[in-house]
């Protein structure tokens, strides 16, 4: 069993055995949550970038960024 210390700011630190079976990294999420026999459960997944995003959406629009920017700048909708 691994032990870690609970800080003032409730902050702890995950041992780097664990982190290197699991695979985190400082820009994980951690979900916490409590099962139905009261004991604490992490779940770790990976925080979603703009990087992660491009190339999602196939469809082609009918418009593009440049033409939405000039009609906002003269309080046209889109």
């Amino acid at each position: 069993m691994i032990t870690t210390k609970l800080y003032n700011r409730y902050q702890t630190v995950i041992p780097a055995e664990i982190r290197k079976k699991i695979h985190v990294d400082p820009d994980s999420i951690i979900e916490w949550s409590i099962n139905e026999k009261g004991k604490v459960e992490l779940e770790f997944r990976k925080r979603v970038t703009e990087k992660d995003l491009i190339g999602l959406v196939k469809e082609e629009l009918p418009y593009n960024s440049v033409e939405i920017k000039k009609r906002a700048g003269k309080g046209l909708k889109w």
